[in-house]
């Protein structure tokens, strides 16, 4: 198998989908109707509520949902071999992720823009509602640990790559201080990207200088430094850190991916792995669980996200010029997303299998699959960094986009600038996201105890604004500094499936009120069916055999109480939106629809 077969194979299937099922989600199923006024007109306050270009619209979105999940989940799910992450991908964003995202952010715009928590509590009562909140507010924490993780192992002991990634935070504030104070949008993305590169080019200098060795940092010490970044970044003004560096960051990944799918074109590189490994029943080294739920369950992003609902009930809803708009920005958005998870797939599937269990797996793991290494040890002298062990997928994806540039013979000696230039991409990517969620985690936090504290729903509020954020960094956090990629990405993978869940519960009430023909409430209850049974087995597995057993590594008790107190929720959700349905279903005005039709 070759790579440029899967590319082009990928692109002609999501391409068909989005002219043939996406035109039928907007057409048929959500009666989408360009003549009435979206949220964003009939509330236009120049701030929150702004009609936006489609394009400007679909930038910010896939700036904002395109996070660690498509870089990180693919390679992690590479364990059982390259041709299940590859079905998933492609089943899993047609079915699933992009009707989730096209009818959440549907439904958040019929609710006047407003968040899912609101809207559940409108479609499906309180109880639906304040459960849907709280289980946004676990969510958002887990998914901040999860993201978190990935950088966590991408820098430790990697001083270029940590001088790298700090030099952003001045960058991206010097960014926002300068644009706001001229207004030149140009001069600044060019001054900023420019000192991007630099930073990246300075990186060697500082090695074996002091402020190297200051920067040689191991993971416990990553894991306290970047919750106390990130409540700076949650606690300051958006303009200074949160939105210079979203928008540095999405020159980046969109620059990065169209080079590597050149890159993949001009090289072709084969597919190295075998379709499926012996790792599919399970016991692998990097997901100890079989390819099912697994599969699903750890490839998040790419193919279905819960994460998607906060972008597509928060910002988005209140930017869309046109309702038509939902299908470039909602369905078409995350089939673009699918693709660049396939190119992750591809990164890292183009390794060689031991190289690949050799960097994703602990040495003492390694040891024990009787594999030995091909290309590992000319390529850790080419970078110049040992990359044996460097869990979390983030090293795994840069060393494998190195492997495909530096083929190329005019970049043949540029390994380690291309090593360190991909994980500084692929950190400011997940840093965004670290400060965009953190910051909802404390709107989050702000909303729920202003129930009891008025002041605290003040999100101007100094106080309120230190104390939430200061909460949200501490509690992933600490499942940051306690955790393991293997375990704290499952448990982010079951809460952002859960989240999706949640998502298409509230996705098929709204159709059955509205759409003209009851089945068109398929489109959301077959991947809702496939996905709440997944996300609770997947859930019930690990905390048996993972969270709550002593001899496994990843035995956490705090983990296996916040996975039940998630999948409670879940039921308790589905269960009040099942009597919706109920009533909806025989009521009469529905009845007579439903003849009619």
């Amino acid at each position: 198998m070759n790579a440029v077969s899967i590319v082009i194979g990928s692109i002609c299937i999501l391409m068909i989908a989005y002219r043939l099922y996406g035109t039928f989600m907007v057409a048929k199923v959500m009666k989408l109707n360009d003549s009435k006024p979206t949220p964003a007109h009939e509330l236009n306050d120049g701030k929150d509520y702004v009609p936006t270009n489609k394009w400007v619209s679909f930038g910010h979105h896939f700036a904002a949902i395109a996070a660690a999940g498509p870089l990180v989940g693919p390679i992690l799910a590479a364990q059982f071999g390259y041709l299940p992450g590859l079905l998933w991908l492609l089943i899993g964003a047609v079915i699933g992720g992009a009707v989730h995202d096209a009818v959440v952010l549907f439904a958040s715009m019929r609710k006047k823009g407003k968040s899912l928590s609101e809207v559940a509590k409108d479609e499906l009562g309180p109880v639906a509602g304040f459960c849907t909140g709280l289980a946004m507010l676990f969510i958002i924490t887990i998914t901040m640990a999860g993201l978190s993780m990935v950088v966590l192992h991408a820098l430790e002991k990697n001083p270029w790559g940590t001088f790298a990634v700090g030099i952003t935070i001045p960058i991206a504030m010097g960014v926002g201080i300068f644009y706001k104070k001229t207004g030149n949008l140009k001069l600044t993305s060019t001054v900023g990207f420019i000192l991007l590169m630099v930073g990246v080019f300075m990186g060697p200098q500082i090695q074996g200088t002091v402020l190297g060795d200051w920067l040689t940092l191991d993971s416990k010490t990553l894991a306290i430094i970047l919750p106390i970044y990130a409540f700076f970044a949650a606690a300051l003004p958006v303009w200074l850190l949160l939105a210079p560096r979203d928008y540095l960051s999405s020159f980046m990944k969109i620059g990065v991916f169209i080079a590597l799918i050149v890159g993949v074109f001009i090289i072709n590189p084969s597919i190295e792995f075998p379709a499926f490994t012996k790792f599919v029943d399970g016991g692998g080294p990097i997901l100890a669980g079989p390819v099912w739920p697994f599969i699903s369950i750890t490839i998040a992003c790419g193919a279905i996200s819960g994460f998607h609902a906060f972008v597509g009930s928060g910002t988005t809803p209140k930017m869309l010029d046109k309702w038509s708009d939902i299908k470039v920005v909602g369905f078409g958005g995350m089939l673009v997303e699918c693709l660049v998870a396939i190119m992750a797939l591809i990164a890292a599937t183009a390794l060689q299998p031991a190289d690949y269990f050799a960097i994703n797996s602990t040495p003492e793991v390694f040891k024990t699959l009787g594999m030995d290494v091909v290309h590992l040890p000319e390529l850790s002298r080419e970078i110049g960094l040992d990359l044996e062990g460097r869990t979390g997928g983030a090293v795994t994806l840069a060393v494998g986009m190195t492997y495909i540039f530096t083929e190329i013979p005019w970049f043949a000696k540029l390994s380690a600038y291309f090593f360190q230039f991909v994980i500084m991409f692929e950190a400011v990517f997940i840093l965004t996201a670290i400060d965009a969620g953190t910051r909802v985690a404390r709107y989050l936090i702000q909303d729920f105890f202003g129930d009891y504290y008025k002041p605290m729903k003040k999100t101007d509020w100094v106080p309120g604004s230190i104390i939430a954020s200061a909460l949200a960094c501490f509690m992933w956090g600490y499942l940051l500094y306690s955790g393991d990629i293997g375990s704290v990405w499952a448990l982010f993978g079951v809460s952002n499936q859960l989240m999706a869940s949640i998502g298409l519960i509230i996705g098929a009430t709204v159709i059955l009120k509205m759409a003209d023909k009851r089945r068109y409430m398929l489109t959301c209850l077959i991947p809702l069916g496939y996905l709440f049974v997944t996300v609770n087995y997947a859930g019930y597995w690990m905390v048996k055999n993972v969270y709550l057993n002593p001899a496994n590594p990843g035995y956490n008790v705090l983990n296996a109480i916040l996975s039940v107190i998630m999948l409670v929720l879940g039921v308790i959700i589905l269960v009040a939106a099942v009597k919706k349905w109920a009533e909806i279903w025989n009521s009469p005005s529905r009845q007579l629809e439903a003849k009619s039709a």
